[in-house]
């Protein structure tokens, strides 16, 4: 994994973003491309040891099945998805070429729109 897939003031801009929208919610902000990924924030209370690669495969390719089985549905084009888990939430934005995946601590559905909203307008 390259150290600089994204620029320091993109990343940075991307972090504060995310901070923004969140607050000290934000609990990780992880940037990948189909072929590579750059941790780019990680709350210093938690493990530093996670299994990105594999995790962010899954991402990815999630991100490919939901664009094929949701094309052309009523419900609109796909914009986001929420994970949800025990210990936090998970949002992933992507694109054809590249993503940000966002973990939170708990937040509201507005600050999920919002999240989602300023990440939303990096990736176009």
């Amino acid at each position: 994994m390259p150290a600089d897939l994204v620029d320091p003031e993109t990343a940075d801009h991307i972090v504060r973003t995310c901070r923004t929208a969140v607050g000290d919610s934000l609990r990780s902000v992880t940037y990948f491309t189909r072929d590579d990924f750059e941790q780019l924030y990680l709350r210093s209370d938690l493990e530093q040891d996670a299994d990105l690669s594999t995790f962010l495969g899954n991402e990815w390719r999630g991100f490919q099945i939901t664009e094929d089985a949701y094309q052309g549905s009523e419900l609109g084009d796909y914009r986001y998805t929420i994970r949800v888990f025990d210990g936090g939430y998970l949002v992933r934005l992507t694109t054809d070429r590249e993503g940000v995946l966002v973990t939170t601590d708990g937040i509201s559905m507005q600050d999920f729109e919002a999240l989602a909203s300023a990440i939303g307008a990096f990736l176009r």
